[in-house]
């Protein structure tokens, strides 16, 4: 394993990386970090790994905001400069395939396919996330902590060991960098660019997931020609925690479809 971080407009941005072989590189969902990945990459020894940390989220600085996707999109591509990334499969969950999505658009000699994992083009309306993020400046992330577990597992999940940790990671997120996301998030609208993308694709999506649901990923995938939409029952917004070997599974059906083997 090596960890280390690439500075992009006056930030530190962290990464950890593993393994060796076509690479493969993840972006994390608000709020939480690089290692809601660990046990996706575990099941994937015979690729280089390249999990980052976002603006303002886990050991990567958090500058004051508002953010723009546009630099969340730089930092992610800043950091596959730094290792020379080539011929990429990116997986991003939640935001993270919004940042995967604008980073094709930008670079698409960096990647050569996509896995939107329980994302969209466009989350909800601008005024929710301004309404958000004021909450967290005010009142920290204990604030949103219960609404958003009850979104991301369900009533029924919320105590379960997923659930523990993702709740866990959120308290300890930066009030400053998850308040300058979700105003990166409000300014996204990528309807247009995305469906404008021709590479391989794969959406992923979980039954039971409250905050992005299965509908509204298979919308997005649907809008690159083409593309493959899976759902994993009894999953809800965060596959890669609550059921990490059937989402490798996926993956390397995936990889094999296109070759990234």
């Amino acid at each position: 394993m090596k960890t280390g971080s690439v500075p992009r407009d006056g930030c530190e941005i962290r990464y950890e990386m593993d393994g060796d072989g076509p690479d493969v590189v993840f972006a994390h969902a608000l709020g939480l970090d690089r290692h809601i990945w660990d046990d996706v990459a575990y099941h994937l020894p015979d690729h280089r790994t390249i999990r980052l940390d976002m603006r303002g989220h886990g050991q990567s600085e958090a500058p004051d905001g508002p953010y723009t996707m546009g630099g969340l999109i730089a930092d992610a591509e800043a950091v596959c400069d730094a290792l020379e990334v080539r011929d990429a499969v990116f997986v991003g969950n939640s935001v993270g395939g919004m940042i995967g999505q604008g980073l094709a658009v930008k670079r698409l000699d960096m990647l050569r396919g996509l896995v939107l994992s329980n994302s969209s083009a466009k989350f909800g309306l601008p005024a929710q996330w301004h309404d958000r993020a004021a909450q967290v400046r005010d009142a920290g992330m204990a604030a949103v902590a219960d609404m958003t577990l009850e979104k991301w597992f369900g009533p029924k999940n919320r105590d379960g060991p997923a659930a523990t940790w993702a709740r866990e990671r959120l308290l300890l997120c930066d009030p400053v960098g998850y308040a300058g996301c979700c105003e990166a998030i409000a300014g996204t609208d990528f309807y247009s660019p995305t469906s404008g993308l021709r590479l391989p694709t794969l959406g992923i999506a979980g039954d039971r997931d409250g905050s992005t649901p299965p509908d509204l990923v298979r919308e997005t995938t649907e809008l690159i020609p083409g593309a493959e939409f899976t759902l994993m029952r009894g999953s809800g917004h965060l596959p890669c925690l609550d059921a990490p070997s059937d989402f490798a599974k996926r993956l390397h059906g995936f990889f094999r479809g296109i070759g990234h083997v």
